[in-house]
């Protein structure tokens, strides 16, 4: 036994002594590769590009970044060594949505008022008053809105008096759907101070009865009036509302908003969130005048904050109020009111004024011009301001509701960007009927001709008066019909434009729309992973179709930050 053992090393030993030295060297393993980012594959991928085409793609890899890094076609050789990989089972992937003019604030706070949007006429509303003030017995005043007195088929303002029945211990506040106008009842009126000698402030009217007595409605400017009597939220309650408008946002697949109208407040809140990491969405601001513009940015446009989820970039300058209350500034009477020609807010040198201050500190103007009065005062604006502010301005003009025929070329000139909102046509085309009357209809919401005239257009929702849905303005542009198809065929048909010019107004031109063209809107590589999964394929649904669309996930940066459930 100890000689057959002795015979086996010495034989192992001679076969390694006379092996090659390279067998005898140690085998050296290599490192694996560093990890490519994530995919998402098997996808019916569409973006938008920069020139309003449409590419298709059926996967997409993120980089480390959280930025686009290759768009795959079928075929393709994909990346092996991934941080993550998510097969979506052939859904549709859209870039992120974007929202051009909206009101964070506003929303979040809708969630946690009285919403009376849903409601159908007086009684209906008065009801759901009347449950409210008895299951919330505080805060002492009671805040709400989204009333419509059209669409009640009032034929007039609601009054005090309609609901002093109902509330009238209480002081009561409630924004009209648009928000250019308030009803309060008698409490209110009298915590105010406004009385029948309450003058009516410049760009604000007080509705008032046959003795001159105030009705209950306060229109435009004259909101200030009961506003400056309402106890203001406390942070922590600003803090709700902007996380429930945060969800409510991320659902609809917006990943980034226009904030029209910013306040220091609202400011200070978006920076507690981005402090606490709880700013989910991009924030583009426009602060809501030449003071709070100064009070927050200073001497020019901030710089992205907190990994590129908030700035301010311009201010919001109001030229006139809004059509449902009469306030909107037409160049000739209301055909339903003889002696109403609406509110101009500012004289033409105080806007030129306005816009210069912002334009020298390189801040962008975004003026609300509802009217064909307005729209007309803030293209003559802009052309003269342009001639001292040269160069890539992207003035803006927000609604742009009702413009007279003559005045739709100059929206083509000096970069202009018509921020237009198609569910606003939807929802009051029988208003801007009896407002306007036939005859003065060929530029009302007129998005084709915007389109014609060479202007940028951007959509976006004017939320909390409409929806935050998307897709309910993808199809309103589409289609100009409502969410029941009247009328059918649309209305005023040759202003609908087609789905990829719909869909770029909601990305990459809404991205333009702030100056984010170059990181936000479109699926190119290096541009931020910003995109959305979804139910149905636009571009094989009917307009309905696409109006019932859903949101599966939306993802900001490439990390998910909503999964519906």
């Amino acid at each position: 036994m100890h000689a057959t053992r002795t015979a086996l090393l010495a034989a192992a030993a001679i076969l390694l002594a006379t092996a090659p030295a390279q067998a005898r060297r140690k085998a050296v393993v290599l490192p694996a590769p560093p990890n490519a980012g994530g995919l998402i594959d098997n996808i019916n991928g569409y973006t938008i590009d920069q020139t309003g085409r449409v590419q298709r793609f059926t996967g997409m890899l993120i980089d480390k970044a959280g930025r686009v890094a290759k768009l795959y076609q079928s075929g393709d050789t994909r990346e092996k060594w991934l941080d993550f990989k998510l097969d979506a089972k052939g859904r549709t992937l859209l870039p992120g949505l974007i929202d051009a003019h909206g009101h964070v604030m506003e929303l979040g706070f809708r969630a946690t008022e009285l919403d009376l949007a849903g409601s159908t006429s007086l009684a209906d509303a008065k009801a759901k008053l009347a449950d409210y003030a008895r299951e919330r017995t505080t805060p002492i005043w009671i805040r709400g809105g989204g009333w419509n007195q059209e669409r009640w088929g009032l034929g007039r303002f609601p009054t005090a008096a309609d609901i002093d029945g109902v509330v009238r211990d209480r002081p009561v506040a409630l924004a009209r759907v648009d928000g250019h106008a308030m009803l309060a009842n008698s409490a209110a009126l009298a915590a105010a101070g406004i009385t029948a000698k309450t003058p009516d402030p410049a760009g604000g009217r007080i509705e008032r009865d046959a003795k001159g007595n105030p009705t209950g409605v306060l229109v435009d400017a004259a909101q200030a009036l009961l506003e400056r009597a309402i106890p203001q939220p406390l942070p922590r309650e600003r803090d709700v509302a902007l996380a429930s408008a945060q969800d409510q946002l991320l659902a609809f697949g917006i990943v980034a908003t226009a904030d029209m109208g910013t306040t220091p407040d609202d400011w200070n809140t978006y920076r507690r969130a981005g402090d606490a990491g709880r700013l989910r969405i991009r924030l583009i601001s426009y602060a809501g005048g030449i003071e709070p513009m100064l009070s927050i940015a200073g001497t020019a446009p901030t710089p992205w904050l907190y990994d590129t989820h908030l700035k301010m970039v311009g201010v919001k300058l109001y030229d006139d109020g809004a059509l449902g209350s009469r306030g909107a500034w037409l160049k000739r009477p209301y055909a339903d009111a003889a002696n109403q020609r609406g509110l101009p807010f500012l004289d033409d040198t105080r806007l030129r004024n306005l816009m210069s201050r912002a334009a020298m500190d390189g801040f962008q103007v975004a003026i609300h011009a509802i009217g064909d009065a307005a729209n007309a005062q803030a293209l003559d604006a802009i052309e003269e301001v342009a001639l001292t502010y040269k160069g890539d301005r992207r003035w803006r003009i927000e609604h742009a509701q009702i413009v007279d025929p003559a005045d739709l070329k100059r929206f083509g000139r000096n970069g202009i960007v018509a921020s237009m909102q198609p569910v606003h046509q939807t929802s009051d085309r029988t208003m801007a009927e009896a407002r306007l009357g036939e005859a003065r209809l060929a530029g009302a919401y007129a998005w084709k001709s915007m389109v014609d005239a060479g202007a940028k257009l951007a959509f976006g929702s004017d939320y909390p008066v409409e929806s935050p849905d998307p897709f309910a303005g993808i199809a309103a542009a589409i289609s100009r019909e409502d969410p029941s198809g009247q009328p059918p065929g649309g209305w005023h048909p040759e202003q609908k434009v087609d789905l990829p010019t719909a869909l770029a107004a909601f990305t990459s031109g809404a991205a333009y729309a702030s100056f984010t063209e170059n990181m936000l809107g479109s699926l190119a590589p290096g541009h931020l992973a910003d995109f959305i999964l979804v139910d149905t394929d636009p571009f094989a649904a009917t307009p309905m179709q696409i109006r019932a669309t859903k949101v599966q996930e939306t993802w900001i940066g490439g990390k998910r930050v909503f999964l519906r459930k």
